[in-house]
């Protein structure tokens, strides 16, 4: 199953990251999860005072790097639907934290060790603060510092305001204790559309999917707008052929208008002034 979802998954990931990439995604993954769950153990023993936690517990597998694929895969496609049930979509959001319930399941029925759980939990962790704060792109930022990437996402809707308290909490102290650094928000003010803010880490694939999300939400948002209102308030373009509908200085329209001349001027009847502009 770690093969066949590592080679599955790295046709997918490995054309936009890389092979080195993705060298790195896995040896910066298992050596973090190794780590984490050996302190984690120890820990317990400390605690139980159990000797089996030392000597019994066995950290191997890839149990570990498959919890860092589904976080990067929720990472890029994370509107991705997988299923439709009747009580709602499942996509790759829900996937990290649906298969980490998944292995506590199996773990109460006797079809994989405890330990199996710890990686998965401690694989969550490192890849996601790896590709939130110290993955490297391509246009030489760092990390992918989106609100739609926050940690708190990993979580359903309702549990994500508790979650998104205690995380950002977390990372104020490690911020005092500067063991990390706040994210830098650039604004160029200077840009001829308006304000341009530049986050460190955004893709240009990934601003370009939210830019398109955004224009479908506000297509339906203005087609649901249109439908409540009253068709004949406004001439239909659909006959703008008609000499009824519309009227055009055919003096002033053509593609050998000089340079610096205004813009060709189109006057609908019964309706208002549109001005198109050459371009």
């Amino acid at each position: 199953m770690d093969i066949f979802t590592v080679v599955l998954v790295g046709k997918l990931i490995e054309p936009l990251w890389g092979a080195l990439e993705m060298m790195t995604f896995f040896f910066v993954t298992n050596t973090g999860v190794a780590v984490l769950c050996a302190a984690f153990y120890y820990l317990l023993y400390l605690v139980m005072e159990d000797a089996d936690l030392l000597f019994q517990v066995h950290i191997h597998g890839l149990s570990g790097y498959l919890a860092g694929v589904s976080v990067a895969v929720k990472q890029v496609m994370p509107d991705h639907v997988l299923a439709r049930t009747p009580l709602g979509k499942i996509t790759n959001r829900h996937i990290p934290l649906m298969v980490f319930g998944l292995t506590f399941l199996m773990w109460a029925i006797g079809m994989v060790e405890g330990s199996y759980c710890t990686m998965f939990g401690t694989g969550l962790v490192v890849s996601w603060v790896y590709l939130r704060f110290y993955q490297v792109h391509s246009n030489g930022s760092k990390g992918d510092l989106a609100d739609s990437f926050a940690f708190s996402t990993l979580f359903p809707n309702v549990l994500q305001p508790p979650v998104a308290v205690v995380s950002s909490t977390i990372f104020s102290l490690l911020v005092r204790c500067k063991v990390c650094r706040r994210p830098v928000r650039r604004y160029d003010v200077g840009a001829p559309t308006g304000i341009t803010i530049s986050l460190p880490g955004a893709e240009t694939q990934d601003a370009e999917r939210r830019r398109q999300i955004a224009l479908r939400a506000l297509s339906e948002r203005l087609s649901k707008t249109g439908e409540g209102e009253g068709e004949g308030q406004w001439p239909s373009m659909e006959k703008e052929d008609s000499p009824t509908n519309l009227s055009m200085d055919t003096a002033s329209v053509g593609s050998e208008s000089a340079p610096g001349s205004p813009s060709p001027l189109i006057q609908l009847a019964d309706g208002p002034e549109v001005i198109v502009s050459k371009e």
